[in-house]
């Protein structure tokens, strides 16, 4: 058990202490890193039903994914830390004694996604859109786990939002750092809320996950110069984090600009109602055959894809061209 003395002098909070166990089983310490990653697991799980059920996808599908995903990316998330953190491979197993890494969670998690979409024929773009606000509020949720156990902060600071910490990470001396942990936690907080006000506002399958992204990378590489903790290239002094976060950035936000462009001259041609969720496939046009058609031979080719839908037991209902899901009934998010 590791007791950590914390404080927040700037906000008023003076020094309380908290331990990274919550309790014990048999001798077993059951730490609340644990705890709280699979509390936020829930909230993301819970999430997708949510907009899975608006979009007409079964929730037994819902299971499905989340049942082989969550287990994947957490296995992902720790392969990723121990190998570009120099954990020894013989402690790999070790998970409860914390040691998460969030890229390597999303890729894994993401490559399982592709392959369970090929499965249930299910376009993943369009699943994608669904998945990844609950991803987003779960890692809100799980920096508070690096709180619990002390870790994931910055640099030594006399800010007003200073966190005073004093545990074995400090060598059980008082300093004022940077609580990073809380800081990726309200970035994706706010992110979650600002997702859901424009998510009916979507033009093109994926325009949720460029946006998750987007956000994430963004926050993250301005949040990790201030980390003590970053994983760097070699000498250069380029902090991995920092540079991959950059680089989901740079490529997402033009993304979303062009496939916004492009459904716009779309809808001018009459190719697409102005309403419609659009493949980016379609919206670039990387098929002939769909830039030849005419707006008459699109709809018609909607509602046909859209009645076979419902008459095949193994699609789900996420057509190929439009909608990458029914609208919601409501104008609530």
């Amino acid at each position: 058990m590791e007791i950590s003395k914390i404080s927040f002098p700037g906000l008023g909070i003076g020094e309380f202490e908290v331990s990274d166990t919550a309790f014990t089983v048999f001798g077993h310490e059951i730490k609340w890193y644990g705890i709280i990653i699979a509390i936020g697991m829930i909230c993301a799980f819970s999430y997708f039903l949510f907009r899975a059920k608006r979009a007409g996808i079964k929730a037994d599908t819902v299971i499905d994914f989340t049942l082989f995903t969550i287990p994947i990316g957490v296995i992902g998330a720790r392969l990723y830390f121990v190998v570009f953190y120099g954990v020894p491979f013989a402690d790999i197993y070790k998970i409860w004694e914390g040691g998460l890494a969030i890229y390597g969670g999303i890729i894994f998690g993401a490559a399982t996604v592709i392959i369970m979409c090929r499965i249930k024929k299910v376009k993943f773009f369009a699943l994608a859109d669904m998945i990844v606000p609950g991803v987003m509020i779960a890692q809100a949720i799980g920096r508070w786990g690096n709180f619990m156990n002390g870790e994931a902060f910055g640099s030594e600071t006399d800010a007003f939002c200073r966190m005073g910490l004093n545990n074995w990470h400090t060598g059980y001396q008082t300093i004022f750092v940077h609580p990073t942990f809380l800081y990726e936690s309200l970035w994706n907080v706010i992110g979650f809320i600002l997702i859901n006000i424009f998510y009916k506002k979507r033009k093109f399958n994926g325009e949720i996950l460029a946006w998750y992204v987007g956000w994430y990378g963004l926050g993250r590489t301005f949040i990790e110069l201030l980390r003590t903790d970053s994983l760097y290239i070699g000498g250069s002094g380029i902090r991995v984090s920092s540079l991959v976060g950059a680089i989901c950035f740079a490529v997402c936000l033009p993304l979303v600009i062009l496939m916004r462009v492009k459904h716009a001259q779309k809808v001018k041609a009459g190719k697409i109602d102005k309403d419609d969720i659009s493949d980016m496939a379609f919206l670039l046009d990387l098929f002939k055959k769909d830039a030849d058609k005419s707006p008459d031979e699109i709809a018609a080719e909607k509602t046909e894809i859209s009645d076979k839908t419902e008459d095949e037991p193994g699609e789900q209902n996420i057509d190929s061209r439009g909608d990458g899901a029914p609208e919601d009934d409501d104008d609530g998010n």
